[in-house]
């Protein structure tokens, strides 16, 4: 029977690495572990596991890394996993099988990776809902997916490359071996990490992705690369503008640089060349709901609606049960002049995920627009019930709807019961103390008794 190793990189990684060893227990024959510098408990939490700790020198090279940490094993197999991911325990039942098949040499594995909201992306790919049963997992609203070469035969002419966003397939596709598609995914949690966490790893690529540009400023992925980097994690959308410009010079049938450089043109608000970037990437064969979700954005913006409806209808059905894409289209469609349509549909994406506060917020939007502001409050109030994470400008807003309708008790209502929530919020305090010299409603904790049954509607918003 072909023997399974598990090889990895870490640094300071105490806090995710139980699990992450923990996942692959009884799974693989060895674990290999290239500690790269960690001055926390990493490398007691390894040896726990009865792991071969191997310290290696980090050179701002990932593929090195990752190289070296490939050298001491001794399986006929390898399984890659960082120190933030976890194997599916659906995996047990698949590996034997799978390694044991003489004709393949690899496995594509999927890589769902955890995100904080349905509008986040990795790179062109869009999020999904959410639907795992994977216990660690199951609290993530979304997550983006893509497959990466992660279990493979331990061959000495197999080894990465790259300094960073380093890669095996290109071995692998030389040497004409047999790839195959895994059963099982891994669970990816590095994106919903903490911000001081996410901004540093920002960082850190962001240098990598320079030196790499340095070294091969003729390779067009370089360009693109560290483009993402600005343009999704510094918003420095005109040095990522010009990194995307240079990527489609170097490769024009890169579809996914010509997306990026529409993304980016219409944060710029320049709608119109941002079309035609993005009509240069569906061309190249770039035929992705991505794409044809920011066409609809763009032609959104410049109120062509029927136009907008046209494109996040085929986003759609590209990336169908996507309630963010739904939403998007009901609110194109309620532009467009079908009103009764276009709500419908983004009612069924909040009733489809009602934890996510983007979709509440169309249908708010939309139905200020219409001027239907008492079912505007209602949504409103809805959104502070069952969105995941409000703010204090929610229940601002949903107190400002029923202001406009002159309902003092209910709007003093919603203030207070955001006090409770962010009681250091100065305007949410002015507002309640406005809204009492207005109306003549008690600001105090004695409000709560004139409330009454308004009160009691709110009453059920969630801690």
């Amino acid at each position: 029977m072909p023997t399974l190793a598990l090889s990895t990189i870490v640094r300071d990684a105490a806090l995710s690495l139980p699990a992450c060893l923990e996942s692959v227990r009884g799974i693989v024959d060895e674990m290999v572990i290239a500690d790269t510098g960690s001055t926390d408990e990493t490398i007691e939490i390894a040896l726990g596991f009865r792991a071969q700790v191997i310290p290696v020198a980090w050179t701002d090279d990932f593929a090195a890394a990752r190289n070296k940490a490939l050298a001491p094993v001794k399986s006929d197999w390898v399984l890659i996993l960082d120190a933030d991911e976890q194997l599916d325990p659906s995996a047990a039942q698949h590996i034997c099988a799978l390694i044991g098949d003489e004709s393949m040499a690899a496995y594509q594995v999927p890589i769902r990776s955890y995100v904080s909201s349905l509008e986040d992306r990795i790179w062109d790919r869009a999020a999904k809902p959410n639907d795992s049963e994977f216990p660690p997992a199951k609290n993530y609203p979304a997550y983006v997916e893509h497959k990466n070469i992660r279990l493979f035969r331990h061959l000495p002419e197999i080894f990465f490359v790259g300094r960073v966003h380093e890669r095996i397939d290109p071995q692998f596709l030389e040497a004409g071996l047999n790839l195959g598609q895994a059963p099982f995914c891994i669970h990816h949690f590095g994106l919903v990490s903490n911000a001081e966490t996410r901004a540093r790893k920002n960082h850190f690529y962001r240098r990598l992705g320079r030196a790499k540009l340095r070294e091969t400023p003729q390779d067009a992925q370089a360009y693109l690369e560290l483009g993402v980097v600005e343009l999704d994690d510094f918003g420095n959308l005109d040095e990522a503008l010009a990194l995307f410009v240079r990527a489609c010079e170097l490769n024009p049938r890169m579809g996914v640089a010509w997306l990026f450089r529409g993304i980016t043109l219409s944060k710029l608000r320049r709608l119109r060349d941002a079309l035609r970037c993005l009509s240069e990437a569906e061309r190249q064969g770039h035929l992705t709901s991505l794409v044809y979700e920011a066409q609809g954005d763009a032609h959104y913006h410049l109120k062509e609606y029927p136009r907008a409806c046209k494109n996040y209808d085929r986003a759609v059905q590209r990336n169908s049960g996507n309630p963010l894409l739904q939403s998007k289209l009901g609110l194109a469609i309620v532009r467009a002049g079908n009103i009764e349509r276009g709500l419908g549909l983004i009612r069924q994406a909040v009733e489809c995920k009602p934890a996510a506060g983007e979709l509440h917020d169309r249908l708010i939007l939309s139905l200020v627009w219409l001027d239907r502001i008492e079912e505007a409050g209602a949504a409103a109030e809805a959104k502070l019930k069952a969105a995941e994470h409000t703010d204090a400008v929610d229940f601002l807003r949903a107190a400002s709807l029923w202001a406009r309708l002159k309902n003092w008790p209910r709007a003093a209502a919603v203030l207070q019961v955001g006090l409770q929530r962010h009681p250091n919020d100065i305007t949410l305090g002015r507002s309640l103390s406005e809204v009492a010299r207005t109306a003549d409603v008690p600001d105090s904790a004695t409000a709560e008794q004139s409330s009454g049954s308004e009160r009691q509607k709110l009453s059920g918003f969630r801690r």
